[in-house]
């Protein structure tokens, strides 16, 4: 018993220590609040003098309303150096978005022209493409009816200037044209086959300058001439190719074979080459040869040099061209493609 009242006194002790120490604090709040309420309740009084002898004016006012004001009037002034900074901040970026806007206007306007230009080679191709395809014997029409409908024709995009205005215009054009240039890849395929079924064709037959890289010139032609050693009108039944110089590599005009390799007093060294279609190459006065009879050779290869034998009066390549027993101008047959 004499424990737990011994404990009770101290519990109350603690207890009224606490409410004591609690009070006192409360008080020093309320006691600072009084104080603070005393500063913002001073009296101000605000007088204006005017430099006439106008009355005096007196303004009564408290701390607090001052402070109040100016706290005001300070808020007042930053919103307005705040908003006027976004005001020149937004004033900078629509200058330029003007400016982006002029250089895209003038990007739009390069565009437009491009594309004007576009469609005219557009037109022009398609002239120079319906005449190839003519002159090939090919049907444009059932061509590009495989590939796109009619509407693709660049006739049909060249009429329908109405379909719409400004940039849209330029976007169905340039849709129409790729139509257009889609269909044509059709006929312009059916070309390179057709020329690649005929390449072999003009590789079978002589078309081509005898002389490697194609230099040279023609220092006599086919046909009545005369005679640079006799001064006597003959027939000359060939093409005189010459570089000035010997050594020249000249290549076969065709594909065939080799028939002869020889000599004689007049042609010197000379080859002749059997081509298909009952064709015959002859290249005389020859420096050197390079092949064999029986050898097969194809165009362009080479089968000899220029040179001075036989009877000439400087070094060249004398060339004919056989069909059958026929002699033929070979001028006929360079550059037949």
């Amino acid at each position: 018993m004499a424990h737990s009242r011994k404990y009770k006194r101290i519990e109350k002790n603690i207890v009224a220590r606490f409410m004591q120490g609690a009070g006192a604090f409360f008080a020093k709040i309320g006691r600072g609040f009084a104080r603070v309420f005393r500063i913002f309740d001073e009296k101000l009084t605000i007088m204006i003098v005017p430099h006439s002898q106008s009355k005096v004016i007196n303004i009564q006012t408290n701390v607090f309303a001052m402070s109040l004001g100016f706290v005001v009037v300070l808020g007042i002034v930053g919103s307005f150096i705040y908003f006027n900074r976004r005001s020149m901040g937004t004033n900078v970026e629509i200058s330029r978005l003007r400016e982006e806007n002029r250089e895209t206007l003038a990007s739009l306007d390069e565009l437009r022209d491009e594309n004007n230009n576009l469609l005219q080679t557009a037109k022009r191709f398609q002239n120079s493409l319906s005449q190839s395809l003519s002159l090939l014997g090919i049907n444009q029409s059932s061509t590009t009816s495989k590939g796109v409908s009619h509407s693709s024709d660049l006739a049909s995009l060249f009429d329908t200037q109405d379909i719409a205005s400004g940039s849209l215009k330029e976007t169905t054009d340039i849709r129409q044209l790729t139509a257009y240039l889609e269909s044509a890849v059709q006929p312009v395929e059916e070309i390179g086959r057709m020329l690649e079924n005929q390449g072999t064709l003009f590789t079978d037959i002589p078309n081509i300058w005898p002389v490697k890289g194609g230099i040279g010139h023609i220092s006599m032609a086919f046909g009545q001439n005369v005679h640079p050693i006799t001064q006597q009108w003959y027939i000359h039944k060939g093409l005189d190719f010459s570089t000035w110089r010997s050594g020249d590599p000249v290549v076969a005009t065709a594909n065939g074979q080799v028939v002869t390799v020889s000599y004689n007093e007049s042609f010197g060294n000379f080859v002749i080459i059997k081509h298909k279609h009952g064709i015959y190459t002859r290249y005389a006065h020859l420096n050197s040869t390079r092949v064999k009879k029986g050898q097969q050779v194809s165009q362009r290869e080479v089968i000899g040099t220029i040179g001075k034998t036989g009877i000439v009066t400087g070094p060249h390549l004398h060339y004919e061209v056989h069909i059958g027993s026929d002699v033929v101008d070979p001028a006929k047959y360079i550059n037949i493609k």
